[in-house]
C-alpha cells in the first residue's frame, strides 16, 4: 500500500477538532497513548536505505509496520507501507530480537482519528508540539487544508523521529 500524508503543527487541537466535526468528520478512536518503537539491524542497513520497521503499541493491541523510503515529492510524504496487528506484543518484540534487530528508537504520543470519506485525520499530542496529519489521496488532503485554511507552505514531509529530534527531545 501506498501512504501519502503530510502534517501541519498547530497551536490548539480543540478548536481544530470542532471544525472537523462541523465539516462532516467523524471520530473513529478517541483520543489514545501510542508507544512507537522502531526497530532496525545492527549495521542500521534500515536506516541507511530510509526504511523503517515499527511496532506500535495501542492499549494492548500491537502493531508491526514496515515504511519504505520515501519518494520525491515537493509536497506530499509518500512511501510503501504494510502494517499487520500481532496477537501478542511480547512475542512480536522477542522474533524481531531473535533476528537480531535492535531497539533504535522509542516515542510515545497521544492520538485522535477521525475520518472524513476516505481521509484520514489525526489530531497528535507529541513532545515536539501539536501537529494534525491528513492520510489519503492527494487531492482530498489539499482541499481539506484549504478548508481549513493551512497554507502549503505549512506542510510537513517531515516523520515525528525528525521532529522530535529537531525541538531537541532524546528518542
Amino acid at each position: 500500500m501506498t501512504e501519502i500524508e503530510i502534517k501541519i503543527r498547530v497551536d490548539d487541537l480543540a478548536p481544530l477538532r470542532a471544525r472537523l466535526l462541523t465539516m462532516g468528520a467523524s471520530v473513529m478512536k478517541e483520543r489514545h497513548f501510542e508507544e512507537n518503537t522502531l526497530y532496525d539491524f545492527r549495521d542500521r542497513k534500515l536506516t541507511e536505505r530510509r526504511e523503517a520497521l515499527r511496532v506500535r503499541r495501542v492499549g494492548r493491541k500491537s502493531f508491526l509496520t514496515f515504511k519504505g523510503a520515501p519518494q520525491k515529492s515537493r509536497r506530499y510524504k509518500i512511501r510503501t507501507e504494510f502494517e499487520t496487528e500481532a496477537r501478542n506484543g511480547r512475542h512480536l518484540v522477542r522474533i524481531l530480537q531473535s533476528l537480531d534487530l535492535i531497539q533504535v528508537v522509542h516515542y510515545e504520543k497521544y492520538r485522535t482519528i477521525l475520518r472524513k470519506g476516505t481521509l484520514k485525520i489525526c489530531l497528535d499530542e507529541t513532545k515536539a508540539g501539536l501537529f494534525v496529519e491528513f492520510e489519503g489521496d492527494r487531492e482530498k488532503i489539499a482541499r481539506m487544508a484549504k478548508a481549513l485554511e493551512m497554507p502549503s507552505k505549512d506542510w510537513i514531509q517531515k516523520d515525528y523521529i525528525t521532529l522530535l529530534k529537531d525541538a531537541g527531545v532524546a528518542v
